[in-house]
């Protein structure tokens, strides 16, 4: 079942229960969808990979967005990101710990044979890829840091 025929399935269902909380997160969800197939060269389609992608940015927007309105004060807001972000995170796959995460770049390293923290551009490049949709690039970014400066 494609994300977008699942997104509508949850509609339904959060339209029927009054769930206001899950509905904002599943019309973000297919807005961004609907954005994303009517962009010059899409084809009116949505790989799966685009998908993933456009999942993670609209987690890391409502992140960034929790710790303004964190800084701020504004509990109100930021209980609604938290649960759209809650939302959100249920169609994406099984994120790493962060002990799985240092096993996964720790392996990483060892294929490309990066030593020091000037090969850290060969080592994001691959674990970007390979890691995709179970973690974020800051957080690979971090380990792998601290990983090659030891």
């Amino acid at each position: 079942m494609s994300l977008e025929t699942q997104i509508m399935s949850e509609m339904k269902d959060a339209m029927k229960a009054k769930d206001e909380a899950a509905l904002r997160g599943l019309r973000a969800i297919k807005a961004e969808i609907i954005k994303a197939k009517t962009d010059p060269g899409a084809g009116g389609t949505v790989t799966e990979e685009g998908e993933l992608k456009l999942l993670q940015k609209l987690v890391k927007q409502r992140k960034d967005s929790l710790e303004i309105f964190t800084k701020q004060n504004r509990n109100d807001l930021a209980i609604k990101e938290q649960e759209e972000i809650a939302i959100i995170e249920k169609f994406l796959p099984k994120q790493f710990s962060e002990t799985e995460l240092k096993e996964a770049v720790a392996k990483i390293i060892a294929e490309v044979g990066a030593s020091s923290p000037a090969d850290m551009g060969k080592v994001m490049g691959v674990a970007t890829k390979q890691l995709a949709g179970k973690t974020d690039g800051k957080a690979i970014s971090a380990v792998v840091k601290e990983l090659l400066s030891k």
